[in-house]
């Protein structure tokens, strides 16, 4: 599937390449903020009806790039998406999260669990991919995804989500020849399905590890760490002719940072509860960095978005910055309204639906910090995304409407970064596989 790919900023970033300007993306760029996704979403009539629907699936992905000026599209998926094709039967709870009916927490569950093939239990997946990249057409690379193997097996354990994963935990302590035989089950299953999705077309490919920081360190070194190495070290680390960039993300894992750059990954993953200077101390010039914003900060006025955003940017000193070392801004975020209007990127009212409020989800704007203008771009895109989870619709269908003319933003992609995108990017068709 070769491409000459048009904008490569953000593989160049995460591989500490220069980069002219600050490459953006957002973590859930396919989200409930967006009333076009949601239209689809009841389309599709489930949340997994929409992710085993790889035309549904391809329209979610591109649908941000047509109202912001991002610099890569993400994979609308799950991270479940392994233990359900390993047979536990994934099931979403209104209001409780993702349930699995088949939890497994005796060796004997888990030695009967099978490695399920990408390209047959999984294809929808690969098709998603590989119908994206031809929407694509070489615009924006693609970013596949995947579970840690120790987040996958708390949800495979608990059979939900958890706050203390004390099933989980018993599993370890109590009988942890069965934990690693779990692990090493899921780790080649997540092996497997990386690589699938680089073969499809994934361009760049991320190890979410949302539930590490809930280990000690001995336990984090041992049940998690050694297992994304695993992974690591069996991807397809070229294809396409260019390098395929690695990222491992460990949800509390700023006290680790120095052996996860000891992976081999080429860049890692900051949540809001370590200083970004302190992690590029640290780590030096191993590793790119992406990181990361209060998440509570989408609750503040925009002028608060644009000055916490550039905290996080002048957190790197200014020859790193040069460096092109990859900087991330994390914001987190989701809605829930009790308005039948939903919210868009409006500048035009700061008023609230009836009956609306704002709660933590998960987002994150991602930029590799490399001049003041680029980080003036940065700093609108993050204000835009806040002002999608916080203005209402005015029934337009998500129509990207101008920043009034009193705002500072970049020449560079701000002003025309949302027309070029829909004018290179909506698809001229639904997307359809063939």
């Amino acid at each position: 599937m070769s491409q000459n790919l048009k904008n490569d900023l953000l593989l160049r970033a995460q591989l500490r390449e220069p980069v002219e300007r600050p490459p953006i993306w957002i973590m859930r760029q396919a989200g409930r903020y967006l009333p076009e996704y949601r239209e689809t979403r009841a389309q599709a009539g489930s949340f997994m009806s929409l992710c085993q629907n790889p035309e549904l699936a391809c329209e979610v992905t591109m649908q941000p790039l047509r109202r912001f000026p991002l610099d890569a599209a993400i994979l609308f998926s799950d991270i479940l998406t392994i233990p359900d094709a390993m047979g536990l039967g994934l099931y979403f709870e209104t209001g409780e999260g993702p349930r699995f009916r088949e939890p497994v927490r005796t060796l004997e569950a888990i030695e009967n669990l099978p490695v399920p093939d990408p390209e047959q239990e999984l294809r929808y997946v690969m098709d998603a991919v590989r119908l994206i990249r031809r929407e694509l057409d070489g615009q924006v690379p693609l970013i596949g995804f995947a579970g840690s193997p120790w987040t996958l097996a708390t949800y495979m354990v608990e059979g939900q989500g958890s706050r203390d994963f004390a099933e989980t935990k018993r599993l370890m302590y109590g009988e942890p020849q069965a934990m690693h035989a779990l692990l090493q089950k899921v780790a080649t299953a997540v092996t497997d399905y990386l690589n699938a999705q680089i073969r499809a077309g994934a361009q760049s490919v991320m190890i979410f590890d949302t539930w590490g920081g809930s280990l000690t360190p001995r336990a984090y070194r041992e049940f998690s760490l050694a297992y994304m190495q695993r992974i690591v070290d069996g991807l397809i680390r070229e294809n396409d002719g260019r390098r395929v960039p690695v990222t491992l993300f460990t949800k509390g894992g700023g006290a680790w940072l120095e052996m996860m750059a000891d992976t081999g990954a080429d860049a890692l993953g900051l949540d809001w509860t370590i200083e970004i200077a302190e992690a590029s101390r640290r780590v030096g010039d191993r590793v790119a960095l992406q990181g990361n914003l209060d998440p509570s900060v989408l609750y503040a006025p925009e002028a608060v978005v644009r000055e916490e955003t550039q905290r996080v940017l002048d957190g790197f000193d200014r020859d790193r910055v040069m460096s092109s070392i990859l900087a991330t801004a994390f914001i987190r975020g989701s809605i829930r309204s009790g308005s039948p209007r939903w919210w868009t990127p409006s500048p035009t009212t700061d008023a609230s639906p009836p009956g609306a409020s704002v709660r933590p989800g998960c987002y994150s704007v991602v930029a590799a910090a490399s001049s003041a203008p680029a980080s003036a771009s940065i700093l609108s895109t993050s204000a835009r995304v806040a002002r999608c989870i916080g203005r209402p619709s005015t029934g337009d269908g998500g129509a990207w409407r101008r920043p009034s003319s009193g705002k500072t933003v970049s020449s560079t992609s701000v002003s025309s970064g949302p027309r070029k995108a829909r004018k290179g990017m909506r698809c001229s068709r639904p997307c359809r596989l063939r």
